[in-house]
């Protein structure tokens, strides 16, 4: 299992988000999105469809049809009606319901980093957990710092 944290520092979630949506898609796996907040969840589901001028990445929020059948779903829960094994957590909150993913990104921004740091140090005392950490230089590009 491996847990990618990724600090969102220069590159906010809107556009880091997508961009990693769309390679899990593209890879031909599914993801599930999750957030504790209903609001981010709605303005991910808007974003999602209009993030690349010339497509859109399909998904849907759990519930609102046949999750099954969804690429990519939009939840409250880590719950992977879509049969998903990737997962991403975009409200800066750890869940080790995650662990049963074979992949979980784990998105957070200075507002909790602090949480972050302890979910780092508690997956480093699992067995079969590799973790990553990711964080941009000054021109915003991705490197894996751990």
């Amino acid at each position: 299992m491996q847990v990618d944290f990724y600090h969102l520092t220069a590159t906010p979630l809107e556009r880091a988000l997508p961009q990693i949506a769309a390679k899990v898609v593209e890879s031909g796996q599914r993801l599930l999105i999750v957030s504790g907040d209903a609001e981010q969840r709605r303005r991910i589901d808007q974003l999602l469809w209009t993030f690349r001028p010339d497509s859109f990445l399909p998904h849907a929020q759990a519930g609102a049809g046949d999750d099954r059948l969804q690429p990519v779903l939009i939840g409250e829960a880590v719950a992977p009606g879509n049969g998903a094994r990737h997962v991403a957590l975009i409200d800066g909150e750890w869940r080790d319901d995650a662990l049963s993913f074979e992949r979980a990104f784990h998105f957070f921004g200075e507002d909790s980093i602090g949480a972050a740091r302890i979910a780092w140090k508690t997956l480093a005392e699992r067995d079969g957990v590799e973790r990553r950490y990711w964080k941009q230089d000054e021109n915003g590009r991705w490197g894996q710092a751990a």
